[in-house]
């Protein structure tokens, strides 16, 4: 379906025969190209993919909702702003006074990485970004094939993070119903049916992991299971991935618990706070963080159920493995 816009601020009008469904409690969704977004976003990412403007330089996490994106939301800032990676300046000027400044005493890691969708472009249809200074740092819902073209084209480097379904369901149950009441048993089969925000789900995933196979090189794959048993590691790698690898153990140790799942859910600004934008209270963004957290809300039927739309969408993709991940006790 093609969307209209005109030169004035006036939001992208909405085709009316789009595929609407009533999901999640009282939540309208439209179906567009594919997937479904919730009916406040959809104009809001017509207009990014029409008017946003990638730049070389830029970062641009992406990801369904509810995979771990806040954790990486806090990691890529730091990782960009770090004074001791080895793309930094290297004299050590005001290293001592810049690592004692703490982003996240007083910013929710949203605010570091402004989203396209739901807040640039939802603001404002023909939001200008030519005056936000390099490396830009922002994050997206949109799946792959509704990226605007720019961002595909250009050279600038693309972080997704996806995660065990069963656990990303649970934790997309438990953040909608801080706004919104719907019993899990119906929020599920919605899920499973991929009625959801930016679903459905699995094909989410797939178009961001087979570009990554193309271009290694333009998008890194994470999960979020191997970023909790390994975040040393992981966090080096994406350092290197994003050109600024980071040269000194004690550097990745302090970034790791600077971004920590404990500490920031533990920071007054997250235990009161409300995302402005969305309505969301911060402390919504900070559960429980854990892997296998299904285990205390799905029933056997509901996982076998879900495993098996999960090993019958990723077959053939090289990704089905992704979904036998090996779930430890409780921390």
């Amino acid at each position: 379906m093609e969307s209209s816009s005109s030169s004035s601020s006036s939001t992208f009008q909405i085709d009316a025969r789009l595929p609407k469904e009533i999901s999640w409690g009282t939540i309208e969704f439209l179906q567009w190209e594919g997937f479904w977004y919730a009916k406040p976003h959809l104009a809001a990412v017509m207009a990014a993919r029409s008017h946003f403007k990638a730049r070389d330089e830029d970062v641009i996490l992406a990801s369904s909702m509810k995979t771990g994106s806040t954790w990486l939301k806090a990691i890529i800032p730091c990782i960009i702003n770090s004074k001791t990676s080895a793309a930094g300046d290297g004299n050590g000027d005001n290293i001592d006074e810049e690592e004692d400044y703490d982003p996240f005493v007083e910013h929710h890691p949203n605010d570091l990485m402004p989203a396209l969708e739901t807040q640039i472009f939802r603001q404002d249809p023909n939001a200008d970004l030519s005056g936000m200074p390099s490396p830009r740092l922002l994050r997206t819902h949109m799946p792959y094939s509704i990226l605007p073209e720019s961002i595909k084209d250009s050279a600038c480097k693309i972080v997704y993070i996806t995660r065990d379904p069963k656990d990303v369901f649970v934790s997309l149950w438990h953040f909608l119903n801080t706004r919104i009441s719907c019993p899990l048993h119906e929020a599920f089969e919605s899920f499973c049916n991929g009625v959801h925000p930016f679903g459905p789900f699995h094909d989410h995933v797939l178009g961001y992991w087979k570009e990554s196979l193309k271009r290694p090189e333009k998008i890194l794959f994470l999960k979020y299971e191997e970023l909790k048993s390994d975040p040393t590691g992981q966090v080096r790698k994406l350092a290197s991935f994003l050109g600024r690898p980071l040269v000194q153990v004690d550097e990745v140790d302090k970034l790791v618990w600077k971004c920590s799942f404990e500490r920031l859910k533990n920071l007054e600004i997250n235990r009161t706070g409300v995302d402005p934008h969305l309505g969301f209270t911060y402390k919504s963004y900070f559960r429980v963080g854990l892997v296998g957290d299904w285990k205390n809300h799905l029933s056997a039927e509901m996982r076998k159920h879900l495993d098996k739309i999960t090993q019958t969408k990723l077959e053939g993709s090289g990704l089905s493995h992704s979904c036998k991940i090996k779930i430890p006790g409780p921390r």
